[in-house]
């Protein structure tokens, strides 16, 4: 497994120097909120692009790819009753696979709770096949560009529209793509009735990327979340992607969490 970190815990900095602590922290991997260099990643343009990938590479470290990618986006929703919502978001998906190919990414987080969660008069399995239909281009895409869309279930306090890993495998397998899988997050997980190790298990394996976090919202091992289990069972199921931390609380500082996560993780699975 390879070990990344997102760089909006690195807030204010530039990147050229997050992409050098992270390397120094110990990490293989740097994964981009598009929000902390535009609203839009169609407002980022060739020149921009290139020059973060080159950042990265003088760096010696690799972007991993993108997440919260519909933060600061306006008029775009993923289960919107809305045609021409639904053709908007789309599109942008689209353009989210063409930015992440452009700096060197592979992989795709898509969260956004508040741009899924099912608006008034839309069923759920209504919600399914809109939120199906956003992704089919992008997933075309995807496939053409060498980039993976992993949606994420997220717990039921933050949307009510796929809520387990299960969900989530049985939403990516019906496009039948390389292009599209789903990531699990421990601190989503851990919503989940089984601990977290045997949501793992209970994937196969059909996952694409993973999060390290704590359920108190910070990174792991900042909080009673046991990390060795999960490593074994990331090994049990065959994965060797990216652990990436992700955290949401920032109090300790970019320095501190992006060290200490690391040398938690070097602890739970000894690499």
């Amino acid at each position: 497994m390879k070990f990344g970190i997102c760089n909006e815990i690195f807030k204010d900095w530039s990147l050229a120097d997050t992409f050098a602590y992270a390397k120094k922290a110990g990490y293989d991997f740097v994964e981009i909120a598009p929000f902390t260099i535009a609203k839009s990643v169609t407002d980022i343009g060739a020149a921009e692009r290139a020059n973060i990938k080159r950042l990265a590479a003088e760096a010696g470290i690799g972007i991993s790819g993108i997440h919260w990618v519909l933060v600061q986006t306006e008029g775009l929703y993923l289960t919107s009753p809305d045609a021409e919502v639904r053709a908007r978001t789309a599109a942008y998906f689209v353009a989210l696979v063409n930015f992440c190919a452009d700096i060197g990414g592979t992989r795709i987080i898509v969260g956004s709770p508040k741009q899924r969660s099912l608006l008034p008069g839309v069923s759920y399995k209504q919600a399914w096949a809109f939120a199906t239909e956003v992704f089919r281009d992008a997933v075309q895409r995807g496939e053409e560009r060498g980039v993976v869309i992993c949606f994420e279930p997220l717990a039921p306090s933050e949307t009510d529209f796929v809520n387990s890993a299960e969900e989530g495998i049985r939403f990516a397998a019906q496009f039948a793509s390389p292009a599209m899988s789903i990531i699990i997050d421990v601190k989503a997980m851990s919503s989940e009735p089984r601990p977290v190790p045997d949501t793992i298990r209970g994937t196969g394996g059909k996952f694409a990327y993973f999060h390290a976090n704590d359920p108190n919202l910070k990174g792991p091992g900042f909080g009673d979340m046991d990390f060795v289990p999960i490593a074994a069972a990331l090994r049990d199921v065959g994965y060797d992607g990216v652990v990436s931390v992700e955290v949401f609380k920032f109090e300790e500082g970019a320095e501190v969490i992006a060290t200490q996560s690391r040398a938690n993780l070097r602890t739970a699975f000894g690499q």
